[in-house]
């Protein structure tokens, strides 16, 4: 077996975790609360801390506007610094007012559509003070009545729009768009897959960039196959990483089918992106509606090691030697073989050799921080996602 020590690649990972897990969250039925739930970006910040401090590979916390507004983020930096974190990705907001009921950058009223352009300026500055690079735009922007709005009308305001957007960063600013092929629309989605993320990227410029949710997808669709394309082309930037069983169920990554983590963990590995130069941004996106938040956290930063793990293990001599023979079940084998082994002793040697303990679930419940927040946090208003 002819496969490098893994552990430098494992060191050197990062994963970005989403400010937003850190808050109360739920279904459209039901948001559910819970003791010692952040009231505020700062304490968002502290828990996000908490992850990396057991981790040591989670130093970065994305940003949700207006869920994260503050009054001066030149302070919030500071705090996130003194924490032993910094401020990841910025991400826009421009579903949850009334007026973007018939979309945001799609919307057929100009003055919303000014509005929503607005929004995302706004983002760009909060990028400057906070030392981001990534803008993150999702839209929730679609239809849900054939003839409700002309399908093309809505895609030249859409790449108006873009364009817009993208002449406003900075040189050392990306912006990272999202897909979603449905919800909350129904019949049509403006950015419902990866080829429509694409087209616009490409026509805006290098620093465009598509953004994977691993819960966007319909069911059945082979996601390491976008993941190899995007890479191909330059134009993967980030992951957003949860699990799904029916929709976009925003669940610990790697809870429904961890074998599907594997095999996009080892479409990275195969194309030298888990590098921290590649420009691919591995990050977070989960909503822990009735489990606790920061163990949550903790258990899906694992998760993605461990996928990340069995795919460096991957003999890609032996994997290469048996598909140029042709050799099917030799192939397969091979992936198999890293997949079924057991990585967990090799990041609990990872963890020891930084100095932390090699069950960083277990350390955190010992610490009693989850119990001393409870009882501080008493009193405000808990932070939540809005809906």
């Amino acid at each position: 077996m002819t496969v490098p020590d893994p552990l430098p690649a494992l060191a050197a990972q990062t994963i970005e975790l989403p400010s937003w897990a850190f808050a109360n969250s739920g279904t459209r039925f039901k948001v559910f609360g819970q003791p010692g739930v952040p009231r505020d970006p700062y304490e968002k910040l502290a828990d996000a801390a908490q992850v990396h401090r057991y981790t040591g590979v989670a130093p970065r916390v994305s940003l949700h506007i207006p869920w994260d507004l503050v009054d001066d983020y030149a302070d919030l930096r500071r705090h996130a610094a003194e924490l032993g974190v910094s401020i990841g990705a910025i991400n826009s907001n421009v579903f949850q007012d009334d007026d973007y009921m018939l979309g945001s950058l799609c919307n057929p009223d100009p003055r919303v559509r000014r509005k929503a352009l607005d929004h995302h300026l706004r983002c760009i500055e909060i990028m400057r003070e906070t030392g981001s690079q990534d803008l993150k735009v999702w839209l929730a922007d679609g239809l849900n009545y054939p003839g409700q709005d002309d399908l093309r009308a809505r895609q030249e305001r859409l790449a108006e729009g873009l364009a817009e957007i993208y002449a406003a960063l900075g040189p050392e600013h990306r912006l990272i768009l999202e897909y979603k092929f449905f919800e909350p629309a129904f019949y049509a989605t403006d950015i419902p897959d990866w080829g429509t993320s694409l087209l616009h990227c490409l026509a805006l410029g290098e620093r465009a960039m598509v953004v994977l949710d691993t819960g966007h997808h319909a069911p059945g669709t082979n996601i390491e196959f976008i993941v190899a394309q995007l890479l191909r082309v330059g134009r993967l930037g980030a992951f957003d990483f949860n699990s799904r069983f029916y929709a976009d169920d925003d669940l610990m990554v790697g809870a429904a089918d961890p074998f599907q983590l594997f095999r996009i963990m080892n479409e990275i590995v195969a194309a030298d992106a888990l590098r921290p130069g590649s420009g691919v941004n591995f990050m977070l996106d989960q909503c822990h509606n009735i489990e606790p938040k920061i163990p949550a956290q903790i258990r899906s930063v694992m998760n993605v090691q461990e996928a990340t793990a069995k795919a460096l293990l991957v003999d890609r001599d032996a994997l290469r030697a048996a598909q140029t023979a042709g050799d099917v079940l030799r192939a397969n084998a091979v992936l198999m073989d890293a997949y079924n082994t057991d990585v967990r002793p090799l990041l609990a040697e990872l963890r020891t050799g930084q100095g932390l303990d090699p069950d960083p679930v277990a350390a955190y419940a010992r610490s009693g921080y989850g119990e001393r927040v409870a009882a501080e946090r008493v009193g405000g208003v808990q932070a939540g996602w809005g809906a």
